[in-house]
């Protein structure tokens, strides 16, 4: 499986104001340039008086996909400033669209790299990082009187627990990451005298705080 990735955790919005300028930045994960060109329609039908939708996106884990524009500012003022941005933060898989409206105040070269770099770094800090990880999902069964000791132990573990049922057992999935999972399997043995099973159910990548 391949290595983990950083990309944003959900939907981030932010706004500057530099000299009568309003700048309104968006930021999204997204999974494919259809994804990311949706973003960026959407951005634009809600904001049709806007004077510029200057953009960046990259797709795949290793940034294979990077596409920015300038929207009609100065070359080199705001889709390159903002794609080293995202390749400064190294988020991947991910779009941010900065929207202008012009205060009639020219900002210059300079003031426009400063105003599109800040927008940009702000979408993302609203929209938050997660680390895309290998994860293992582990079907478990656990009898009753185990259960609250387990739970207990886990609030510090590397895990998320999910799906819990209650029935003649208590049967839930437990997610891990691949580089956690001996210790986390030898934790659960442990802690329940070999009283516990264990099933793989699935891998995947999965989201893990920053």
């Amino acid at each position: 499986m391949m290595s983990s990735y950083q990309t944003l955790a959900g939907e981030g919005h932010g706004e500057i104001v530099i000299q009568k300028s309003r700048f309104l930045a968006d930021a999204l994960p997204v999974a494919t340039e259809a994804d990311a060109q949706a973003f960026l329609q959407r951005i634009r039908n809600a904001s049709r008086d806007a004077s510029h939708h200057c953009f960046a996106y990259t797709i795949g884990s290793n940034m294979g996909i990077m596409r920015y524009s300038d929207d009609g500012e100065p070359s080199g003022t705001a889709g390159l400033p903002m794609m080293e941005v995202v390749k400064q933060k190294a988020v991947c898989n991910c779009c941010v669209v900065v929207t202008r409206y012009f205060g009639g105040i020219l900002l210059g070269a300079a003031g426009l790299l400063r105003a599109y770099t800040q927008s940009c770094a702000l979408g993302i800090a609203q929209a938050g990082i997660v680390t895309m990880e290998p994860t293992v999902s582990l079907l478990c069964e656990i009898a009753y009187p185990l259960w609250d000791s387990l739970q207990h132990a886990m609030k510090t573990a590397p895990v998320q627990i999910r799906h819990v049922e209650y029935a003649a057992s208590v049967s839930f999935s437990l997610l891990v990451r691949e580089k956690d999972r001996t210790d986390i399997e030898n934790q659960l043995t442990q802690l329940t005298q070999g009283q516990i099973f264990c099933l793989e159910e699935s891998t995947s990548f999965q989201a893990w705080p920053v």
